[in-house]
C-alpha cells in the first residue's frame, strides 16, 4: 500500500483537522479542557485511524480502520452541533464544516466500496 500521506482520503481528513483546529480558536477559554478537547480528539482520530489502517496487513484491516474513522467523523459532526447550539460557532461556519465532513464521508465510502469490490473480485477468483 502507498504512503498514507499520498491517500486522497487521508489528505482530505488532514485538511478537515486543520479547519476544526481553526474553528476551536473562537471557543471560550473555559471550554479548552471540555468541548474543545473532545472535539479535537474526535477530529484527530479521523486521519490517525486512516494512517494506522493503511499500514495494517490486508484490505479488510484497512477497511475496519476506515470505518472507525467514519465513526469519528460522526462524533465530530455532533460536537460541532453542540458548539453551534451554545453560540460558539456561527451557523455559517458550522454549515460549511458540516458540508466538508459530509463530503469526506462520501470519499471514505468510495474508498470502502473500492476495497469491497477488490475483495469481491479476489473472492471470485479463488472460488469463494
Amino acid at each position: 500500500m502507498q504512503r498514507f500521506t499520498e491517500l486522497a482520503v487521508w489528505q482530505r481528513s488532514h485538511s478537515l483537522v486543520l479547519d476544526v483546529y481553526r474553528l476551536t480558536l473562537t471557543f471560550p477559554p473555559e471550554e479548552k479542557f471540555t468541548l474543545v478537547s473532545q472535539l479535537l480528539r474526535a477530529a484527530l482520530s479521523v486521519p490517525t485511524n486512516i494512517a494506522e489502517g493503511s499500514k495494517r496487513v490486508g484490505r479488510l484491516e484497512y477497511a475496519r480502520f476506515l470505518n472507525i474513522a467514519e465513526g469519528s467523523v460522526a462524533e465530530t459532526q455532533y460536537l460541532l452541533m453542540v458548539g453551534r447550539d451554545l453560540g460558539y460557532l456561527s451557523y455559517q461556519a458550522h454549515d460549511t464544516t458540516q458540508k466538508q465532513l459530509s463530503g469526506f464521508s462520501l470519499t471514505c465510502n468510495f474508498e470502502l466500496s473500492t476495497l469491497s469490490s477488490v475483495q469481491s473480485c479476489r473472492g471470485k477468483e479463488r472460488g469463494d
